[in-house]
């Protein structure tokens, strides 16, 4: 655990103290270095279930496909923040590379902490960096608004979890992850329980967010720089789904009936914000709402709780992250050259740079769930463990299929088919930076086609 933490602290002062010239291929070679070695996490050989103990850190199969996720991702974001960071002063481009450094710091503690109430803490910690880099280097006015909303949203969400979790600590004795799957279950019967169990639950389907509540997250992704993007899109919202499965082991017996409400939330709301993707015109708020459809799925798979659901889920997490973070990267290459990222005024690109069209199409149809990438075999995990819950869920899932499959392909053709627009005269050629960035982003996800069993969770 450790030798993946030490490095990743260490990275601070060395960001601090690099030369400005080697400041970005330092901090960059150093972070993929890390993340090469946070790999051998997946390679899990414990009999218990449970990896690298020490009392306070641990990792078990459902939290080392997260936990590589978040360090795959801290060289991606420096890659893609490269030039739009280059006018400002260095110490500036310092301060930039230091928050994300912590957001990975705070998330390898949430993802591996045992005891509740410390992964509480790093989940609310992740919420300063994002914030400042949302309203620090956000691009339009609007980027205040939208930290006030994410900040309020996120906090209003998560202080009933802390009562909750100190009233746990109270009647069981222990917070911790090891011993509270072997603690007796609750007698919950009445209201104050159902309120409790509703507490434990409000934070993480606000960050995930449940629709309803997602009303922070297309303003949050909007106005956030690249970096902010990729990270809100990739890991932050997947701490809601890991909180979620570490939570619903022990709100037992109540899940059955106090579930119905969110599951059929989570459920009309993949169809309501794929509808409302078909009428976007601005494509970062295009992907913005099409990963709440997405983690629609995800909480719906969670709340049923059967081993297909949780599995599809964490399949699903993952490949959405890498995903809708190369979504975002392409969008960023589109803003950085035509400067708007509404849809009709930027068009026609193939013409003019067909290798990112290539990578725009891959990230398409990976967003549309196409056999045989990981996204189609969580959905398929999920749909069917919906089905068998209730075969009504099916009409709602199928449509919601069809409308991502919509969404998509309209998001593809209208960012590079048709005519060129008469107003794009010269346009910077691509940088071999960016086709490095989106091959990291979509390699893994092709290359996970043949070992799933990586990201499988319990069941593997």
């Amino acid at each position: 655990m450790l030798k993946i933490l030490l490095p990743t602290i260490m990275l601070i002062p060395a960001i601090w103290a690099t030369p400005a010239k080697h400041l970005w291929s330092t901090a960059l070679s150093y972070s993929l270095a890390i993340s090469l070695i946070s790999l051998t996490w997946l390679k899990s050989s414990a009999e218990t279930g449970w990896l690298f103990l020490n009392p306070y850190m641990a990792t078990d199969p459902l939290s080392t496909p997260l936990l590589a996720l978040t360090c795959w991702l801290l060289p991606l974001m420096i890659l893609a923040s490269q030039k739009h960071t280059t006018p400002e002063p260095i110490s500036r481009q310092r301060t930039y590379i230091t928050l994300l450094t912590s957001l990975q710091i705070f998330l390898i503690m949430a993802f591996s902490a045992t005891e509740v109430i410390m992964f509480y803490i790093m989940f609310e910690a992740t919420l300063i960096p994002t914030l400042v880099i949302i309203t620090r280097w956000g691009n339009q006015t609007e980027r205040l608004n939208a930290g006030t909303y994410f900040l309020f949203y996120t906090l209003a969400g998560s202080l009933p979890l802390l009562i909750a979790l100190l009233l746990l600590q109270n009647s069981t004795g222990t917070l911790s992850l090891l011993t509270l799957q072997y603690a007796p279950f609750l007698q919950l019967s009445s209201l104050a329980d159902k309120l409790w169990w509703a507490g434990c639950l409000l934070a993480f389907l606000v960050k995930m967010p449940l629709y309803g509540a997602h009303l922070w997250l297309p303003k949050a992704h909007v106005e956030a720089p690249i970096a902010g993007s990729m990270i809100l899109a990739a890991v932050l919202l997947k701490l809601g789904g890991y909180g979620m499965m570490r939570m619903m082991t022990m709100l037992e017996p109540l899940t059955k009936e106090l579930s119905y409400p969110f599951i059929i939330f989570a459920l009309w709301g993949v169809i309501m914000t794929g509808s409302i993707c078909l009428r976007q015109t601005d494509l970062k708020s295009l992907i913005a709402y099409s990963s709440v459809s997405h983690m629609g799925l995800v909480a719906a798979g969670i709340l049923i709780q059967t081993s297909w659901g949780f599995t599809g889920a964490l399949i699903l997490m993952i490949a959405h992250g890498l995903t809708s973070s190369a979504l975002f990267c392409l969008a960023n290459t589109n803003y950085e050259r035509t400067h708007s990222r509404t849809m009709i005024l930027a068009r026609g690109l193939q013409m003019v740079l067909p290798l990112m069209t290539a990578w725009w199409f891959i990230a398409s149809l990976a967003n549309l769930a196409l056999p045989p990438l990981p996204n189609l075999m969580g959905e398929l995990m999920i749909i069917t463990s919906l089905f068998h819950w209730s075969w009504w869920t099916i009409a709602l899932t199928g449509a919601g299929t069809l409308i991502t499959a919509g969404y998509s392909l309209y998001m593809f053709l209208m960012t590079q088919r048709g005519p060129l627009p008469t107003h794009i005269i010269s346009l910077d050629p691509t940088h071999s930076r960016e086709h490095l960035l989106m091959a990291l982003h979509l390699l893994p996800l092709i290359l996970l086609i043949s070992k799933p069993e990586l990201i499988w969770g319990w069941t593997a």
